[in-house]
């Protein structure tokens, strides 16, 4: 038998090691300049290394990639093809501007993605397209705008979305759609007014949400409610001043975080339906009193630290409510009367907290007479605002409602969030009216007689979300009317004198949403009507008298969501305006002078379409085919107030959770059997009355008796019937 000496022992050991160590420098591949390569632990850091690009050289079994800090302005396509083994992934601070489709192809295996403190603007649909195993991705602290529909769809095993510190304003139906594990999405400190209903819809696993500090004015219910597992809520830092009745519909929320708010009165019933909730955040709002909360047995903790609470006897019933809970620790604080300020309410006793007369006078007091050291502090006697008005410090409101005013007032608190100058007759808007109040959110110049607005009127309102100017005398508009509005979000210029919108009057409005120019003589509506406008998604025409729509008309703004069209003059649905409108959910075309309904004249909506308005228009006939395209996405269909005898086959419409087929002269013979098995297979109460036959007038149709009616087939008409019991007599004669 062959052996082996020690020493040759030995010398074979360490060839193998020298082939392995070699082995291991081939597979590394070489390290790029300047950055830092542990091939044993497969990670390589390129920190501030002023890099243009991802470096080419990157070993290929790279577990762990840093690159933070560097000059990465754009991803391309399969930039990371040449190491598809990592698991972890920092792009933070490398000034990314964008990500292309396809940016991250090839990394299924990535867990961890970092592209926070960037500049990007914009997600497209197959950004992430193939990170099929990704867990955590961080977004936080860019500019993002807009999310395409159907990005995180290969996200299947995401369980934690930062997406705060962005400039996010509107969340779209289905934003989430394909997030199967996630468990906590944040969105705190972005600029979120408006939340669609079906938003979150999907989110079966999710147990956090956080949308503070965004400028939620009302509690979004109906997105809400849509999330049956979420346990944890953080809404503080929202402009929210009530909460009203069932507001909150979330079966398994334990905390609700409401913090820092400007809530100033609560329904008892507004937790009603969170029958799991233990924790209540109220601190630091503008609440005054609070009532027994209803439907929260199992409530551990409220707190309503930084409130002015008044101890008096409007504070009695929520004294004796928290006393019959053992387990509930209330942290609430007396402001008022003096002669319990910081007191604990629950170490007052109920018969303390009284509404006499004596208390009465000590409350106005201590209302008008503040402390010497909060007075030195904040010097409160002494803050601006303009003569006739009345300036809530506290709230950041200012309001000059009414006072016939014909200038716009000067000297308002510069913090100011809210600015209400409705009726008033300044007939002008001059140019940098409203350079001191550089803080607005929402401003109300509605019913002023206003019919010039200057260029550079609203200049340096760079927060200003909010805009009425309905009910004005404005007939026309100049593009730098806008400038300076960047956040602006809702426009009202309904009830004003418009007779057309100037080419590019909402150039400078890139985050207009919702644009009413309701009840303005514009008879015709082109395509220059909303140059500029193509982030809008609510868009509302009624009464305008428009006559016709142009078939390009609404080619700028394909993102529309609702369109409003109703009470104008329209002689026939603008089917070609519809092309291209690809998310539209709404439309209304109530009161419009549209007597007939051809084929296919929803088809370009089709896929999208969940509510229609067709009622009051004096339609005669609807085609067979009008509703072409249209079935399992329809929600609602309005008829009613027509002059229908028969309407087309429903059968089409199985998600129907409101139909209206009211007041039309409907003849129940056989060409409407139909309808009425339609409306037996249905659950919904449908209100269809007979006109014809005699004999059935005034019959529901479920009841109308429908004679001779064999099956589904159409009933054959009276002259063709006596032409066949001729030709049978005569063909007995002759037999």
């Amino acid at each position: 038998m062959f052996k082996v000496g020690p020493s040759r022992g030995v010398s074979l050991s360490c060839w193998g090691l020298v082939a392995a160590l070699t082995a291991m420098v081939v597979d590394a591949g070489f390290c790029p300049p300047n950055c830092i390569c542990d091939n044993i632990h497969g990670a390589v850091s390129c920190i501030r290394k002023q890099l243009t690009e991802i470096p080419i050289t990157i070993p290929e079994a790279t577990k762990k990639l840093d690159v933070r800090g560097n000059n990465i302005k754009v991803i391309e396509n399969g930039a990371f093809y040449p190491i598809p083994y990592l698991t972890h992934l920092n792009l933070q601070k490398c000034k990314l501007q964008r990500l292309a489709e396809g940016a991250f192809r090839g990394l299924g295996r990535l867990i961890y993605l970092n592209v926070g403190f960037n500049d990007i603007e914009f997600i497209y649909q197959e950004t992430f397209d193939g990170l099929s195993s990704l867990q955590q991705l961080i977004i936080d602290n860019n500019k993002i705008e807009e999310i395409s529909p159907g990005s995180f769809t290969q996200l299947g095993f995401l369980n934690f979305l930062n997406l705060g510190e962005n400039m996010l304003v509107y969340l779209p139906n289905m934003l989430f759609q394909g997030l199967l594990q996630i468990r906590y999405i944040r969105l705190s400190k972005n600029m979120v007014n408006n939340i669609a209903d079906e938003a979150f819809a999907g989110l079966w696993t999710l147990k956090r949400l956080s949308l503070d500090s965004n400028e939620l004015q009302y509690f979004p219910s109906e997105a809400l409610s849509r999330m049956t597992e979420v346990t944890r809520l953080d809404l503080g830092g929202n402009p929210m001043t009530y909460l009203g009745e069932e507001a909150v519909r979330m079966r398994s929320l334990k905390h609700l975080s409401m913090e820092n708010m400007s809530l100033q009165d609560m329904s008892l019933l507004a937790f009603q339906w969170c029958p799991k909730l233990t924790v209540l955040d109220l601190q630091y709002n503008q609440l005054r009193s609070l009532q027994p909360l209803v439907g929260v047995e199992t409530l551990r903790k409220v707190n309503l630290t930084g409130n002015p609470i008044q101890c008096n006897c409007f504070m009695r019933p929520f004294r004796e409510w928290i006393s019959n809970y053992t387990n509930l620790k209330a942290e609430v604080f007396c402001r008022n009367p003096g002669l319990f300020r910081g007191e604990r309410l629950d170490s007052l006793r109920p018969v303390d907290l009284r509404c006499d007369s004596q208390q009465s006078s000590d409350y106005e007091e201590e209302e008008n007479q503040e402390p010497e050291e909060s007075k030195v502090k904040t010097g409160e006697e002494h803050l601006p605002c303009p003569e006739h008005c009345d300036c809530k410090h506290d709230l950041q409101h200012s309001s000059c409602e009414g006072k016939l005013l014909r200038k716009i007032p000067k000297g308002f608190p510069k913090d100011s969030q809210l600015l209400d100058m409705r009726h008033n007759d300044f007939q002008v808007v001059p140019r940098n009216a409203f350079m001191e109040t550089k803080h607005l959110v929402s401003l109300h110049l509605q019913s002023c007689r206003i019919h010039d607005v200057q260029p550079g009127a609203f200049r340096a309102l760079a927060k200003l979300v909010y805009l009425y100017l309905s009910g004005n005398e404005i007939s026309s508009l100049e593009p730098s009317a806008f400038e300076g509005l960047p956040q602006l979000t809702y426009l009202y210029l309904d009830l004003n004198k418009l007779t057309s919108v100037p080419k590019g009057s909402f150039k400078l409005l890139p985050n207009l949403f919702a644009l009413h120019l309701e009840h303005n003589p514009i008879p015709l509506f082109t395509a220059e009507n909303v140059e500029g406008a193509e982030n809008v998604r609510w868009l509302y025409l009624t009464g305008t008298n428009l006559t016709y729509v142009e078939p390009n008309a609404l080619a700028a703004v394909q993102g529309l969501q609702k369109l409003f069209l109703d009470e104008n003059k329209l002689s026939e649905v603008p089917t070609e305006a519809l092309r291209g409108l690809h998310v539209l959910d709404e439309l209304k075309l109530s009161r419009n002078p549209i007597r007939q309904i051809g084929s296919k004249a929803f088809l370009p909506v089709s896929d999208s379409l969940q509510h229609l308005w067709l009622d009051n228009m004096g339609v005669e006939e609807i085609s067979d085919g009008a509703f072409a395209g249209l079935g399992a996405g329809l929600k609602s269909l309005h008829l009613d107030h027509n002059k229908l005898s028969h309407i087309p086959n429903l059968k089409q419409f199985r998600s129907l959770d409101t139909i209206n087929l009211s007041n039309n002269p409907l003849n129940c013979d056989c060409r409407l059997l139909h309808l009425r098995r339609w409306i037996e297979s249905s659950n919904l109460k449908v209100t269809a009355t007979c006109a014809l036959p005699k004999d059935a007038a005034g019959l529901d149709v479920k009841f109308a008796p429908f004679k001779n009616c064999n099956g589904t087939r159409k009933a054959v008409p009276a002259a063709n019937k006596k032409k066949k019991v001729l030709k049978r007599k005569k063909s007995r004669s002759m037999t």
